[in-house]
């Protein structure tokens, strides 16, 4: 009996399709150490230069003209040169010391440079909710901020926010950039963010309702951080749920203890304090 179904269109979908048909899979690419100096060129813009410093989530490269490039890092998103000398996809990632001399690594996977001096302080600042946001951004970014004159204050608090950048007086070489925790739709955060509008004012933030929270779980040896019902004093919840005895900053500074790198905390977190370094201290 012949076929009565119409003869398919050219571009439209097959009658039947197998879904036991071997998967496209998603392409890999090789971890590539980005050692300063290596030649390289970021795939997505065409930009080519060679790397001044690595950060967790952007590199920076010198181009020919000397003209300075923060390019976000991603799976194969740049080219070096292969064995064969041909351009080759790969995954940049920190650089690790092999030998005496080779260059060393800051906690937020910056490039140590070394031997050098601790910059006089800029005008611009980075502003942080509390101490323990403050202490987490220095044990972290210490290094980073050092080499780049940023100093990082504790806001106490973010409720008169708008009052305190009024106070501040940020303009051009005086930035200001504000880290605020539990920064998503909705929140009092987000509101507080909204009414603050200066193109020399940049709020990023997380997603947790504390610091601690920005603290990879695994690193405290449990699955997940508990969950706190909305009333209720969050720091002292989580020591009861997790059946830890002491005051909150006891606990703190056992936490913070069990921090050594960028690797260690959740990755908004990251990307939102390299976020305000940039923009407070922008490459020369």
């Amino acid at each position: 009996m012949p076929d009565a179904r119409p003869p398919r269109r050219p571009g439209t979908l097959p009658d039947r399709i197998d879904l036991d048909a071997p998967r496209r899979r998603r392409p890999t690419y090789p971890d590539h150490p980005a050692e300063p100096g290596t030649r390289v060129r970021h795939r997505g813009s065409g930009t080519v230069g060679t790397i001044r410093r690595f950060r967790a989530t952007h590199v920076e490269i010198e181009t020919r003209t000397g003209r300075l490039e923060l390019l976000p890092i991603s799976a194969g998103a740049f080219e070096v040169a292969g064995p064969d000398r041909r351009p080759m996809a790969v995954t940049l990632v920190a650089p690790r010391p092999k030998a005496a001399g080779a260059p060393k690594v800051t906690a937020s996977g910056s490039v140590a440079v070394a031997g050098a001096p601790a910059r006089v302080a800029r005008a611009s600042r980075i502003l942080v909710e509390g101490r323990h946001d403050a202490e987490l951004v220095e044990k972290v970014w210490g290094a980073d901020l050092r080499v780049e004159g940023v100093v990082v204050e504790p806001l106490h608090g973010a409720d008169d926010l708008a009052a305190v950048v009024r106070g501040f007086g940020p303009r051009p070489g005086r930035r200001l950039g504000i880290l605020l925790d539990h920064l998503i739709d909705g929140t009092k955060e987000s509101r507080i963010a909204a009414g603050v509008d200066h193109p020399d004012v940049l709020i990023t933030g997380h997603r947790y309702v504390d610091i601690w929270q920005a603290v990879r779980p695994a690193v405290v040896g449990i699955e997940a951080w508990p969950v706190i019902p909305k009333g209720q004093d969050w720091k002292r919840g989580v020591l009861r749920e997790l059946g830890v005895r002491g005051e909150p900053g006891q606990f703190w500074q056992a936490l913070l203890g069990k921090v050594s790198t960028y690797a260690d905390l959740e990755a908004d977190l990251v990307g939102a304090v390299e976020q305000l370094i940039d923009f407070v201290a922008p490459p020369e």
